[in-house]
């Protein structure tokens, strides 16, 4: 099912075989695009995932992004059709291997939709498994169908997590619950996903995207893009910080120099006057001469 298939224009610098992306009014839906595969995800798809939000990124045009999958599944996890060397790193298109030498490819997307400066909802319309639900773990608000179902399948697999969800995970849901769930490798439910904190909301299939666009809407109409780039990036950065210091120091910046910007100024006058704010700041040009505050640390 496409997110208004209709009414999007398809744009594209790199030709996309395995996505489909699409903008419309200020919205882009990724759509994961292997539906004969249940989109199982392939190395070809990870990187049309990491092109596309970075094109994501460099677009003020986008205010919001919504991924989800084409056909019956969200994403089955990694493709197996290797067999039994799909995650051993020594094997020429596999994923896994000496850390040393090779990083994971859910990772580097994790990390990817992590320093988003656009908020990112996932559409879970079907079966998300392995990398299919990890992926979905720095998106910052998850739907989920009835007809899905998810599962940290890992060490049923022989392997462990994976797309740095070792560390999103225990935030998303606390940590006895990610430990649940990636003990036992379990597929579980919708009901089960939104009961454990895993979803944010569970719709009938054919509600599911019209609710996600309906969030991605509100954003869009109500909201200063800088102000939701910066929000973004404070929670989740100080999600791992040791004392509330560190977000207090950056909390203060941030008021400061937003509080004296067009947005800010646009934003108190339309409440006073009460209209819809027009804001003007954009992502791309004028965040804050301090941002981004923190420096990603080398991967060794």
């Amino acid at each position: 099912m496409r997110l208004g298939a209709a009414q999007f224009r398809s744009v594209g610098a790199m030709d996309y075989e395995q996505i489909a992306y699409e903008v419309a009014d200020g919205i882009l839906a990724i759509t994961l695009d292997r539906p004969d595969h249940l989109n199982a995800f392939t190395v070809p798809m990870w990187r049309e995932l990491l092109d596309a939000f970075d094109r994501a990124d460099a677009d003020d045009d986008v205010r919001a992004v919504v991924v989800t999958g084409r056909g019956r599944g969200f994403c089955a996890g990694a493709d197996l059709s290797m067999g039994s060397g799909t995650f051993d790193g020594s094997t020429e298109g596999s994923f896994g291997g000496d850390v040393r030498e090779h990083r994971d490819e859910g990772g580097v997307l994790a990390l990817r939709i992590y320093r988003c400066t656009k908020p990112v909802i996932a559409a879970i319309n079907g079966p998300a498994v392995g990398i299919g639900i990890t992926m979905t773990l720095p998106m910052d608000l998850r739907l989920m169908s009835t007809s899905a179902k998810v599962g940290f399948v890992f060490a049923r697999r022989g392997i462990v997590p994976e797309a740095a969800s070792s560390w999103f995970l225990p935030r998303v849901v606390g940590m006895s619950q990610a430990l649940e769930w990636c003990m036992t490798g379990r597929v579980f439910s919708a009901e089960e996903a939104l009961a454990g904190g895993l979803v944010r909301s569970v719709h009938e299939p054919d509600d599911l995207l019209p609710a996600a666009r309906s969030l991605a809407e509100e954003i869009r109409d109500t909201t200063s893009a800088v102000s939701v780039a910066l929000t973004r990036q404070m929670l989740w950065r100080m999600a791992g910080a040791a004392h509330p210091m560190e977000a207090h120091i950056v909390d203060s910046r941030g008021i400061n120099a937003m509080g004296a910007s067009p947005d800010a100024r646009e934003g108190v006058l339309a409440f006073l006057q009460k209209r819809e704010a027009d804001f003007q700041m954009r992502p791309s040009s004028d965040m804050p001469d301090f941002y981004p505050w923190w420096e990603e640390p080398e991967f060794s």
